[in-house]
């Protein structure tokens, strides 16, 4: 898989939005549903740490409450090509368990590494623990 991807390329691209003053650790989400859209997410930081929201959860959140809810990947770039946080990796399970998620060395794009959440995050509590 190279940049010319256009998950990939959106992830890369969506780093620019960043708005990361504190860490100056930029990331960038793509994700793509099952109608082939693709809706991307940045990190967006406050003063106030807590406050801020990763690009993976911008992503899908800007997805989700857009209507669509089927998705297969996930693309993620960043320095180094980092993993999502627990938070993320807690959201993704709940909305996103089958997407093959790819992470991108924005460093070098060509370096990148496939996974799935159940790799990330295995024995996941979501709804379906919940008692209805």
């Amino acid at each position: 898989m190279s940049k010319a991807n256009p998950l990939i390329e959106a992830a890369l691209n969506a780093r620019h939005q960043a708005l990361a003053p504190y860490s100056k650790f930029k990331v960038g989400a793509a994700i793509l549903d099952d109608t082939k859209q693709i809706t991307i997410g940045a990190n967006v930081e406050s003063a106030s740490y807590g406050l801020s929201c990763c690009a993976e959860r911008v992503a899908i959140f800007k997805a989700l409450t857009e209507g669509l809810t089927d998705f297969s990947a996930l693309a993620i770039a960043s320095e180094g090509g980092v993993a999502p946080c627990g938070a993320c990796r807690q959201v993704i399970a709940e909305y996103a368990a089958n997407a093959t998620i790819t992470l991108i060395d924005s460093n070098d794009p060509t370096s990148i590494k496939q996974t799935k959440i159940d790799e990330l995050l295995p024995s996941a509590f979501t709804s379906k623990n919940l008692s209805p």
